[in-house]
């Protein structure tokens, strides 16, 4: 799966889930898998099986707001076996599985071809409190006596090691480990099961250290209850409770280390005394610190919030609850654009449209997409509402279907599963659009609509792209589900088309040349822009006050200098000390905000020939 990178720096990125499978689960008897961007969209129809992938998710990282029980088994497959597996990208470098001595996931044989980490933890529900095994799927050496180095402890591993008389320390696992597979000439490498929870097993270790680096995960329940022993009502505030362990690791560690120093330190003390009492059981006794698990950590806090009147906000109307969750995600939006986490965080969401008016639902989507492009965020949504599937991102969908019953839902994805999800959710091409424009993405959408607003304000004859119905933007680069129907729909009610694309691409001179020649009457239209892109268009003075740096907004850059977007990328990534340079896709996404600050005064200064003006007038003249 490919990914455009959130910083243009290796190393020192965190866990990224990339994909989730469930096999025996609910709904789920086959294997089914399922894929995620940084912004997943599961559109399907009620009682569909689109909260089963949220929730299994929450069983994997967490157990806690929805834990595994008997239920949860297929009832048909007759198996009690719930696999619910979970693939990671962006992986640690390094990775320490035993004290004091680093390796890496390759090294120790731990990923897939892919390059991926997939972890899967097995569940035995025919017991009343399930219990869970936890595996990780890799390609893993299956020579002979070289199938099991993971579970082998020390003193194992150097009688290896000394029965082969390889020149190798025989202090440090992971040296001796390499040196075993290395002197192997066919190591046999296949798809393995590679056991990392059995607590009386070394190989635990594994998952102990795994489990640091792995994504915080918060899910948003809507307000029905998952089943009748529910009794609480979610908190929407539950995860900034998340957010602040992810972003406090470094602390958090510091007290692990701690201690483990001052217990270690006891231990020794303790040790010596012993050896003085009794000498031959000294020799079997060392200290092994074990710190908690992140989801411990998790379960040390609480954060409620009081109402007016000191009423608890569990207490309240759920519009009222939702409203709240609204604010969060807004807020939170806000501040990821201003702090960098160590550790990504998974937010999940179910049927966030639930008790919102159409407007908030807006404020809801557009927090979302912002949330979804700050590093070390990812967002996952579950709808089966056409308002609020139609504002969001075609590559985000993911449509689950089924004919029910024994029938595994599948899941699909892609541009052939749009027109599927229309119909599904009875979305229809508004009539009201009267001219298409037709743009490369969404920052270019939000650059117009905003432009377009500011000039509107001194003079109402330019239209305002931000409320007029008239006009339905068409993002070529990436568009999203209304503008994709709207375009099906409208293609054959012979709209006029106005297309704008940036200069620095030269094959879209072609795309321009053919849409002028048409000769279908409709009088449509296309440019390239004068400058080398949109965001050329910026004022510095805009920049300047939607994130307080300063950039030079130049119209071309020279050969070798940075575009607008790469110095603003440079220049934010300074000031708020990322891991790392921001590339230059994710650093348009931050800019299109700059672009609400623009007033029509900073737009003449930056565009004195009227192009922008120019190109509005022209699509008026079209509607």
């Amino acid at each position: 799966m490919k990914r455009a990178a959130i910083f243009e720096k290796e190393g020192d990125v965190t866990m990224r889930l990339v994909s989730l499978t469930l096999e025996n689960f609910r709904a789920y008897q086959t294997a089914t898998t399922i894929e995620f961007s940084e912004l997943t969209t599961i559109i399907g129809r009620n009682d569909i099986g689109k909260s089963c992938l949220l929730e299994a998710l929450e069983i994997f990282f967490n157990g806690d707001v929805v834990k595994i029980d008997q239920a949860d088994a297929n009832v048909f497959s007759g198996s009690s076996l719930v696999s619910i597996t979970a693939e990671f990208a962006d992986l640690p470098e390094e990775i320490t599985l035993d004290a004091g001595a680093p390796t890496t996931l390759r090294e120790e044989y731990l990923l897939t071809g892919a390059g991926t980490l997939k972890i899967a933890r097995v569940y035995d529900c025919s017991k009343k409190t399930p219990t869970c095994e936890t595996f990780i799927l890799a390609r893993h050496p299956s020579a002979s006596g070289l199938d099991n180095l993971l579970e082998l402890k020390e003193k194992e591993l150097q009688a290896l090691v000394r029965a082969q008389s390889l020149d190798v320390a025989l202090k440090g696992n992971p040296g001796m480990r390499q040196a075993l597979w290395g002197a192997c000439p066919e190591l046999g490498l296949v798809e393995a099961r590679i056991p990392v929870s059995k607590p009386k097993e070394d190989s635990k270790r594994i998952w102990d250290q795994l489990e640091l680096h792995l994504p915080m995960f918060a899910l948003f329940q809507s307000d029905r209850q998952s089943r009748d022993s529910d009794g609480e009502v979610q908190n929407p505030l539950k995860g900034a409770i998340a957010a602040a362990i992810s972003e406090a690791q470094e602390a958090i560690e510091s007290i692990q280390n701690l201690v483990q120093a001052k217990t270690e330190e006891i231990a020794k003390l303790t040790h010596e005394a012993l050896k003085s009492i009794d000498p031959k059981l000294a020799n079997s006794l060392s200290p092994k610190f074990v710190p908690p698990t992140a989801s411990k950590w998790m379960g040390l806090f609480s954060l409620g919030m009081d109402t007016d009147d000191r009423i608890p906000l569990n207490k309240r109307g759920s519009g009222v609850r939702r409203l709240i969750l609204v604010s969060f995600f807004k807020a939170e939006a806000e501040r990821k654009l201003s702090s960098s986490a160590k550790r990504n965080l998974i937010y999940a969401i179910e049927e966030p449209e639930t008790s919102q008016h159409p407007a908030n639902q807006r404020v809801l989507i557009d927090a979302f997409k912002e949330i979804a492009t700050t590093p070390h965020c990812q967002v996952i949504l579950t709808t089966h509402s056409p308002g609020l599937a139609a504002d969001l991102p075609i590559e985000s969908i993911r449509f689950v279907s089924s004919e029910g019953p024994p029938a595994t839902p599948a899941v699909r994805a892609g541009v052939d599963v749009f027109d599927t999800v229309a119909k599904a959710l009875g979305l229809t091409p508004d009539s009201r659009v009267r001219v298409l424009i037709c743009v490369e993405g969404p920052t270019d959408v939000t650059a117009l609509k905003c432009l377009s607003a500011a000039l509107h304000a001194e003079d109402d004859t330019i239209p305002n792209l931000m409320t007029d119905e008239r006009f339905a933007f068409i993002p070529a680069g990436g568009s999203t589900l209304k503008h994709w129907v709207t375009e099906n729909y409208l293609r054959n009610m012979h709209r006029p088309e106005a297309h704008i694309y940036d200069s620095d691409v030269a094959k879209y001179a072609v795309s321009v040349a053919e849409v002028n020649g048409r000769t279908d009457g409709l009088g449509s239209w296309a440019v390239q822009t004068q400058k080398h892109e949109i965001e050329c268009y910026l004022h510095a003075d805009a920049i300047k006050a939607a994130f307080d740096i300063d950039v030079d907004c130049v119209d071309h850059p020279a050969d070798g200098a940075p575009s607008v977007p790469e110095a603003f990328a440079i220049a934010l990534s300074a000031k708020r000390n990322f891991d790392g340079r921001m590339g230059a896709d994710k650093a348009k996404g931050y800019l299109s905000k700059a672009f609400s600050h623009m007033t029509a005064a900073q737009i003449r200064a930056r565009d004195p020939a009227g192009e922008i003006e120019g190109w509005l007038r022209s699509m008026s003249a079209l509607a």
